[in-house]
């Protein structure tokens, strides 16, 4: 069996898209499945578009969502460099070879002659305005310039790009892991350009010429792509390559959480959600976009969300590790139809995976948070929130977020729970209640819960008109944790204080009527 060698080849001209986390993921699983080979390559041919930062930004995400490289930018390999701005002789050379041949050919014409090509087609009603097999017979090239005449423009540094020469009449097939067969004809394709005036290969050149040296298996890339793929093909059968050309899978796009539509950072933006793996500022705009990682998904979760954007287990488990998704992983169940980039299903991801964690780990997060707030809690009482608020929390901010009540007296309660419940048996319960737990020898859940049941018991008044009043005074909130061991972890005095605080302040008309 042919040796497996994937690549992820982004280009340094932004952020990584978590679309492209999702391409970079699925080489990642095909590569472990098979015992192959990772690859990370820069495709930065484009020097209009390198925007600094973009490729640092690159390795930090993969590193961090968990995707190991065992090849290539960052790492080396024996096909180095990885970097296609360091490999430009390199394309020259093999663009020659294609003139060589008579697969490509020098075109000469400005920008102001392809323009008047493109409004000539126009108005005669073509509708794609292309320099292909047909049109090159009109324009300033080696094709339609003697010999002499095209050596002497190259003497005297005329700019020109290099172009494939499609053939005019037959079509391309190509078989895609994914989509099935793929056919083409010729004159729907147009004669790329190869090389730019400046001495820069395009993608096309630059990729095929790559996946070849690195010896590439199966390329594994978006759907995007899928126009090019033939282009390519062709490039392979121009130099000869059909033998080690690789396989192709384009995976299906993301959509928009309605369906309609690809995901786009505007998209993202007007939601509410992050589009980027990690924080990123643009050193443009100065515009910042909050991450997944600081938005509080942990990487794991990420990755289990995005496996499943386009992919499926064929059976009903959700919950994967990195190691059940290598094992699982197959391309032939990844299909054909956009994916819907569901939100929601990404925090129940990091849910599960957050509430699996030892409360060890939770309580590092929220002692982290109350070292930034400036709070000093003791072990015992972060461990017992914890344990308390696991089963409610999405993110790891949740803990503080949503617990402040354990650090803080509320500051605001909600008035609905008051108008409807604070009443006259209300304060007659908690002026009770308060002189049972000041007299609970040991104050915890269980005897707080006990002191609870009798008052009420005592009074005749039911524990669910009561219940919900308690807690508010407690929390300043209608709903939240286990509230008899909200009241343990908080404190006796301090349980005292707020329902001083609340006898004095709710509302004394309710409590008199």
């Amino acid at each position: 069996m042919k040796e497996i060698r994937v690549r992820f080849a982004p280009s340094p001209t932004g952020a990584l898209h978590i679309g492209g986390v999702r391409t970079a993921l699925y080489n990642y699983l095909f590569a472990r499945q098979h015992n192959g080979t990772m690859i990370l390559r820069i495709e930065d041919t484009d020097q209009n578009r390198y925007v600094p930062g973009a490729e640092a930004y690159i390795i930090e995400s993969l590193k961090w969502a968990g995707i190991g490289i065992d090849e290539g930018i960052g790492v080396g390999g024996p096909f180095a460099p990885y970097r296609q701005s360091e490999r430009k002789e390199l394309y020259r050379k093999y663009a020659d070879q294609l003139i060589d041949s008579g697969h490509a050919y020098y075109a000469f014409d400005t920008e102001a002659e392809l323009e008047a090509m493109r409004d000539r087609l126009k108005k005669a009603g073509v509708d794609y305005q292309q320099y292909n097999s047909v049109t090159r017979m009109t324009m300033r090239n080696s094709l339609t310039l003697p010999a002499s005449e095209t050596e002497k423009l190259l003497q005297s540094g005329v700019p020109y790009v290099i172009r494939l020469k499609v053939p005019e009449t037959g079509e391309v097939r190509l078989q895609d892991l994914i989509r099935g067969e793929v056919v083409v004809q010729m004159h729907e394709l147009d004669d790329k350009v190869l090389m730019k005036s400046d001495g820069m290969p395009t993608y096309h050149l630059a990729n095929v010429v790559d996946d070849y040296l690195m010896r590439i298996s199966h390329v594994i890339r978006g759907e995007e792509w899928l126009p090019s793929a033939p282009l390519h093909v062709l490039l392979y059968k121009s130099f000869g390559w059909e033998a080690d050309m690789p396989q192709f899978a384009h995976l299906p796009l993301l959509l928009k959480p309605d369906g309609n539509g690809k995901l786009s950072k505007r998209d993202a933006d007007r939601m509410g959600f992050p589009i980027f793996p990690l924080t990123w500022t643009d050193p443009g705009t100065g515009e910042k976009s909050v991450g997944f990682r600081e938005a509080g998904y942990l990487p794991e979760a990420l990755i289990n969300f995005l496996a499943f954007l386009g992919w499926n287990p064929g059976t009903e488990q959700e919950i994967f590790s990195m190691k059940e998704l290598i094992k699982a992983f197959s391309i032939g169940r990844i299909g054909k139809a956009g994916a819907r980039f569901d939100i929601q299903k990404a925090t129940w991801f990091n849910e599960q995976y957050l509430r699996s964690k030892p409360e060890s780990i939770l309580a590092a997060y929220l002692a982290d948070q109350l070292v930034k707030k400036g709070i000093t809690c003791s072990p015992e009482k972060i461990l017992k929130i914890v344990a308390v608020m696991r089963e409610r929390v999405s993110f790891p901010k949740d803990f503080y977020e949503q617990g402040q009540f354990f650090f803080h007296a509320p500051q605001t309660f909600d008035s609905t729970v008051i108008a409807k419940k604070w009443n006259a048996d209300t304060v007659k319960f908690i002026r009770v209640f308060q002189e049972s737990i000041e007299n609970i020898e040991q104050f915890n859940a269980e005897t707080i819960k006990t002191a609870f049941e009798k008052t009420a018991a005592d009074l005749g008044i039911k524990t669910g008109q009561l219940m919900q009043v308690l807690r508010v005074a407690i929390t300043g909130s209608a709903s939240g944790p286990d509230l008899m061991m909200t009241l343990e972890i908080i404190g006796r005095q301090e349980t005292l204080n707020r329902l001083v605080f609340a006898l004095s302040n709710f509302n004394v008309n309710a409590a008199s009527s």
